[in-house]
């Protein structure tokens, strides 16, 4: 026994200071290459968001319903078959969807009352 304060071997600030160059280098380029995915992620969303508005707008005009229910079931099918496609969970992307559909419903109701 040593009278040396012992810590996990998985202790995130261990493993911190134990880590070879080599991985930090590559953590830190996966790391740069996620944050721009994220980035273009939050711009693609602004984009999508700025055409449904024009839509919200268009329909607040006709007085069509803020819900399209068809629409946003053949959007989810399309969508989950493009997430199994590009191998990403399609529970996972219609969940996502369903949030951003959500989103957009609430966006068309207040275009509505205004």
């Amino acid at each position: 026994m040593t009278d040396q304060p012992t810590q996990p071997a998985n202790s995130a600030a261990a493993s911190l200071e134990v880590i070879d160059e080599a991985v930090r280098a590559e953590l830190t380029s996966l790391r740069e290459s996620i944050d721009n995915i994220d980035a273009a992620v939050v711009h693609m969303l602004a984009e999508r968001f700025k055409a449904t508005q024009r839509v919200g707008r268009l329909k607040a005009e006709h007085k069509l319903p803020p819900a399209d229910p068809e629409r946003e079931r053949a959007q989810i099918t399309r969508l989950r078959e493009l997430a199994a496609g590009a191998h990403l969970d399609p529970v996972f992307a219609e969940k996502f969807l369903n949030f951003i559909i959500a989103e957009v419903i609430r966006h068309h109701e207040a275009i509505a009352r205004a």
